[in-house]
């Protein structure tokens, strides 16, 4: 008996403790998670980021990244304190700006459904931001399968740090702007029937909008060697959005977001450095076509490629002036080539 009070005992304890760790973000006027803030500290190091319970863990926050910047639908909400995080929860005012509203051309069907819209994409190595690219995108479906037949980048920026250089053994120093990608949008028609081995699907019902996450993990257990570089704790994240109480589907969708990570290093190098890939698709615009062609550009990151200021539009996810303020003149654009 006494043996069961003290499982009990410890269970209560442990389960209290790693509580004590997590910190859940919440919406100021409805009191729901807020999934999606990312904590930037002192230095532009993107900290953590909350998952659909709106959670993260305060352990990948450090004391000495004073003044934390909190950045939620890609604008400042909060700058907090490290014992500001002293608390379980944390309200945050998230109201920045209304759901845009997807305008909808064509309302016939057809053969084709395009779905444009603005994404940004960026990376960072061990929090801190590597490259950064935005632009406009429409994405092609067929309308009787839902399934995505082409991407099509339409115009776009890129941005380096002028301190990266490549060290064949020092991975951590390195340029990955190759690794810069347009969100992956095959999965978003068809999102309910998503099914892959390992992978999580959890759902949030919020006052504006539907939110689905998918997580998904690899190399667990055992890292993965090529060419003398090692490859380890692989995981991905996906989170969709749309409209409240909807069946989710195209003409649904309000947002997409994509989060990758991987460990890596060359076997000389004592740690893993963390890479992790940040994707965002806002779309605009949805038309029915039986025409599949498009006007597009190829999207290549050693150069930008734009005929107009479409960054300059209000509802347009501008991460590039938050990373700018950290940053300042290091964070350069390439040229471009249009």
């Amino acid at each position: 008996m006494k043996k069961n009070y003290l499982l009990q005992f410890l269970f209560v304890f442990a389960l209290q403790f790693f509580n004590a760790q997590t910190i859940t973000f919440i919406s100021e006027k409805t009191n729901k998670p807020l999934p999606k803030i990312s904590v930037f500290g002192k230095d532009g190091s993107i900290l953590a980021y909350s998952d659909i319970d709106g959670k993260i863990d305060k352990s990948s926050l450090k004391q000495d990244q004073e003044n934390f910047q909190l950045i939620y639908e890609n604008f400042p909400v909060a700058t907090l304190s490290y014992s500001d995080f002293d608390k379980d929860v944390i309200k945050i005012n998230d109201r920045v700006k209304d759901i845009e509203t997807v305008v909808i051309k064509n309302n016939k069907p057809a053969k084709y459904i395009f779905i444009k819209g603005n994404f940004n994409t960026y990376v960072t190595v061990n929090s801190k931001l590597n490259c950064y690219a935005d632009g406009i995108v429409t994405y092609i479906f067929d309308n009787k399968t839902k399934k995505l037949k082409s991407t099509n980048v339409e115009q776009y920026r890129v941005y380096r740090l002028e301190d990266v250089k490549f060290e064949k053994k020092q991975t951590a120093m390195w340029d990955y702007d190759a690794t810069l990608d347009i969100p992956d949008m095959k999965e978003v028609g068809n999102i309910l029937e998503y099914k892959q081995k390992n992978s999580v699907l959890k759902e949030l019902k919020g006052e504006q909008k539907d939110q689905i996450e998918i997580t998904g993990e690899a190399l667990q257990k055992k890292e993965f060697a090529l060419f003398g570089y090692r490859f380890f704790d692989m995981k991905s994240i996906i989170n969709a959005s749309y409209e409240k109480s909807s069946k989710k589907t195209l003409r649904d969708l309000l947002e997409f977001n994509e989060i990758g990570f991987i460990k890596l290093k060359h076997k000389s190098e004592p740690d893993y450095n963390q890479l992790v890939l940040y994707t965002n698709f806002y779309p605009t615009e949805l038309d029915f076509k039986n025409e599949n062609d498009i006007e597009k550009v190829k999207f290549k990151t050693d150069n930008s490629n734009y005929t107009t200021k479409y960054w300059e539009d209000s509802s347009f996810p501008n991460m590039q002036t938050v990373f700018s303020s950290f940053f300042k003149d290091k964070l350069k654009e390439q040229q471009n080539k249009k």
